[in-house]
This record gives C-alpha cells, sequence and structure tokens, in this order.
C-alpha cells in the first residue's frame, strides 16, 4: 500500500515538472516572436520614416528649385519687357564742299578731323564748340603740316591744315537751320576755294572757334565724312518716338 502511494506521488510530481516545463518553453518562445515582431515592427516603421523623410526633403528641394526657376524666369521677363525708347533721326541740313588740293597730308588731317567730329551729339540748348570738340591738332594724333594762312593772308605749313574746310562746311549746314544760332565764326586771313567768300569758318585751337548754340527744341547729331574729293556734314535732328 505504501509502496503504491510512493509511485502515484513520484508519477504525479514528474507529470508536474514536465508541465512546467513546457509551459516555461512555450511562453519564452511567444516572448521571442513578441521580441522579433516589435524588432520587426520597428524596423518597417523606421525605414517608412526614412522615406517619408526622404519625400519631404526631395519635395522641399522641388519646391525650392522651382521658386528659383521661377524667379529666374520671371527676372529675365521683366527684362525683356523694359521698353527702351525708340529715336527717330531725321535730317535737317546737309552740305558738301569740294576739295581741290590734293596734298596727302591735307587730306590725311582732313580724316582725322572728320572722324573726331563725326556722331558727336549736340543736346537741345547746348553750345557746340568746334575747337573743344575736335581738340588741338598735334602729331600725337597723326596730324600732318599742310597748307594754312597766318594772320597777314600768307600761306604756310601748319599742322592741322585742312581743317578749316570742315569748319566751314559745318557753318553752312548750321545757316541753313534758323533754330541753331550762331554764336562765334572767324573769316579766313585770305580767300578758300571750296566756299563762297563770307561763307567760311576759320577755326585755330586757343584763338579762333566756330561755336552755335541748339534751339531746335530736339538734340541733334552731326554726321562728318569725306572721300578725295569732298568733304559732307550733316545734321541729325534726334525724335523720340
Amino acid at each position: 500500500m505504501n509502496k503504491n502511494i510512493w509511485i502515484i506521488l513520484t508519477i504525479i510530481l514528474i507529470l508536474i515538472v514536465g508541465f512546467s516545463i513546457f509551459f516555461f518553453t512555450k511562453n519564452n518562445n511567444n516572448k521571442d516572436n513578441n521580441t522579433m515582431y516589435e524588432a520587426n515592427r520597428t524596423s518597417t516603421n523606421n525605414i517608412i520614416n526614412t522615406s517619408t523623410n526622404e519625400q519631404t526633403t526631395n519635395t522641399y528641394r522641388n519646391d525650392l528649385n522651382n521658386q528659383n526657376t521661377s524667379n529666374i524666369n520671371t527676372n529675365y521677363s521683366s527684362k525683356e519687357t523694359i521698353n527702351t525708347p525708340k529715336i527717330i533721326e531725321e535730317q535737317i541740313a546737309t552740305f558738301s564742299t569740294k576739295i581741290y588740293s590734293q596734298d596727302t597730308s591735307r587730306q590725311n588731317n582732313i580724316e582725322i578731323t572728320c572722324k573726331a567730329l563725326d556722331g558727336t551729339t549736340v543736346k537741345n540748348g547746348a553750345t557746340f564748340s568746334f575747337c573743344n570738340t575736335v581738340g588741338p591738332s598735334t602729331s600725337n594724333k597723326g596730324y600732318q603740316k599742310a597748307d594754312i594762312f597766318d594772320n597777314k593772308g600768307n600761306k604756310k605749313k601748319g599742322l592741322g591744315g585742312g581743317n578749316c574746310q570742315i569748319s566751314s562746311t559745318l557753318y553752312n549746314a548750321v545757316l541753313s537751320v534758323p533754330s541753331l544760332q550762331v554764336t562765334e565764326r572767324h573769316a579766313h586771313s585770305n580767300n578758300v576755294p571750296y566756299v563762297a567768300k563770307g561763307k567760311d569758318a576759320a577755326v585755330a585751337y586757343g584763338s579762333y572757334d566756330f561755336k552755335f548754340i541748339n534751339k531746335t527744341g530736339k538734340d541733334i547729331k552731326i554726321k562728318a565724312q569725306t572721300s578725295k574729293s569732298n568733304v559732307t556734314v550733316s545734321l541729325i535732328s534726334l525724335i523720340d518716338e
């Protein structure tokens, strides 16, 4: 009898221990699974969050690039829409004189002075000075010695010989525009062949000048050109459209 009781107790004890081991092992497995699930879920969330952050960053960058592009396009369009006043050129006078001398030095001087005078703009109300516009005739500027008249009417050689033909040509163009008022003009000490008597304008830097005031109500531009046979000076009125 006692022997059977011990056997039964032993079996019961073995069963209790077995069940205890079974439940302990099962709980650990569930815990590991839950831990792996939580780890996987956290990793997935991190991936989602990282992707979301990258999408947000890319969206911000795209918006910023679009904004910069828009600003560039706006600025470019603004520059294109700036209206520049259009200037209409209207010739109001022109005069030509014939070159009688074939002296190459004189021709050289005429070409230099025409280039210095050509394109000069005289503002409305301003006074034009031939000497101040052209400047002194010096060898550094390429001028050579050619025939000039001294104050006694004697012909001699001097730097810038030929310049008076250009100033005289300009003078006759100015005379045909009543609203251009001549304020200084000097006659030569001897007759010149390229204009009628009394229609010349002698110039000598520092002593004789040719000046006029622009009272046309518009700015004017002077065009001066020369060939081997003629000097031509034109006056152009500059009109805002």
